[in-house]
């Protein structure tokens, strides 16, 4: 079993269900296409760079059961996430009352960063179902959605070109908030070699969401 890191809102979508495949930085980035190598080889489960000897390990294959690690902390001797709640604030603090918070929770708890989240804390199981090569910018708005974000739609009421909208149907589409978040991940000082107009390799990795039980069925390393 392998932890694989999420922030809060992916938290959220794989929740709800929207998020079902992530996108990772290939290192070292090919020169290259990367294929799959072939079956019963030196390299099995490995990509193979086109024109060359060189090979890359993906960071996950097929049949993998992952562990979501979150922003989390403690609370009355239970594990809890900040993916539960809204804006900072939750049934955590004493003057809480009715679902209405009175105080801020967030001066209350100490969330830890999810890259601290110790396994036994982890309510979130994976399996991986498809791992593949592709440029970032080989995207289209239903992979935006699959990564787990939502578009702010146009409601226009007329039947004339609409100018707030562009004719896309969307104020705000689902890949214009999957640009932002990646951006925001890359180092400014590395958005040249790996922001979204550089169009990086990427490994594509598709995932379902399996129970504790079919988790621990598969074994856990």
């Amino acid at each position: 079993m392998k932890p694989i890191l999420f922030n809060t809102d992916m938290v959220r979508a794989i929740l709800k269900g929207r998020k079902t495949v992530t996108r990772q930085l290939v290192k070292p980035q090919p020169k290259g296409p990367l294929v799959p190598t072939l079956p019963g080889g030196c390299w099995p489960g490995y990509f193979e760079e086109v024109g060359t000897s060189r090979v890359q390990r993906p960071p996950y294959r097929p049949g993998d059961i992952l562990y979501v690690r979150e922003t989390w902390t403690v609370w009355n001797g239970n594990y809890e996430y900040k993916a539960d709640v809204d804006d900072g604030y939750g049934p955590f603090c004493s003057n809480c009352t009715l679902d209405i918070c009175a105080g801020d929770c967030n001066s209350i708890l100490k969330w830890h960063p999810s890259i601290h989240m110790p396994r036994e804390a982890a309510r979130i199981f994976l399996r991986v179902t498809d791992v593949r090569v592709k440029r970032l910018q080989n995207m289209t708005e239903a992979d935006a959605f699959a990564e787990g974000f939502e578009a702010i739609v146009c409601n226009h009421p007329c039947d004339i070109p609409c100018t707030d909208c562009m004719n896309t149907g969307y104020l705000e589409s689902a890949m214009f908030g999957f640009v932002d978040m990646w951006n925001s991940t890359i180092k400014p000082a590395d958005r040249a070699l790996y922001g979204w107009d550089a169009n990086p390799w990427v490994w594509v990795i598709e995932f379902e969401r399996i129970s504790r039980k079919e988790a621990m069925g598969d074994g856990m390393d």
